[in-house]
């Protein structure tokens, strides 16, 4: 399934499967931005095969869908949708946006943008009212990029990740996404408090 944008060569692709190719450069992208600290998880780059075994995990995962963000036909980053899983009803509402990365040779084109909004429409498509997600303090231009698609910040916990030796707080987001019709996502929440 693709979801091609206007312009400059940008789409976002909900991908179901990834070939060879696809694979090698979204390998590439990933320890790109983990080398630069770019909002990955891991701190050190991870190579081809144990990020090739990590995204065909997630592959397999039913809560987890992927998103691949293209620049010109490329694979240059991604981001991954997480749903509770079914035993979790109470909080079936909501889903975590995470591991959203473009590498640094692809940023400056609105690709981040374009990834974070193609995934609150999946999500809202779903059923899904509320997106949260985390990222560390030391990742400025992420930060403005959610706070700039109007997620709100809702607390920091002040020792969230360990990099290079030191403690850095992170900071947790969310967003009520509203459905393409019907009531609003804040008038139901407020009804049922």
């Amino acid at each position: 399934m693709s979801d091609a944008a206007q312009g400059h060569g940008l789409s976002i692709e909900h991908a179901l499967r990834i070939d060879d190719a696809d694979m090698a450069e979204l390998c590439e992208a990933t320890d790109a931005a983990i080398i630069e600290s770019g909002g990955f998880g891991w701190v050190e780059p991870q190579g081809r095969t144990a990020l090739e075994r990590h995204f065909r995990g997630v592959l397999l995962v039913p809560e987890r869908e992927l998103f691949l963000a293209r620049l010109d036909g490329i694979v240059v980053g991604s981001c991954q949708l997480v749903r509770p899983p079914r035993n979790n009803e109470a909080q079936a509402f909501g889903a975590q946006l995470t591991h959203a990365y473009i590498a640094p040779y692809a940023r400056g084109h609105g690709l981040a943008r374009l990834m974070v909004t193609r995934v609150e429409e999946r999500a809202a498509a779903m059923g899904i009212r509320v997106l949260n997600l985390d990222v560390r303090a030391t990742q400025a231009t992420a930060i403005s990029l959610f706070e700039g698609l109007g997620y709100t910040r809702w607390g920091t916990h002040p020792a969230y990740a360990r990099l290079g030796g030191q403690t850095v707080a992170g900071h947790y987001y969310f967003k009520l996404l509203e459905p393409g019709r019907g009531r609003s996502t804040d008038k139901l929440i407020n009804e049922a408090g």
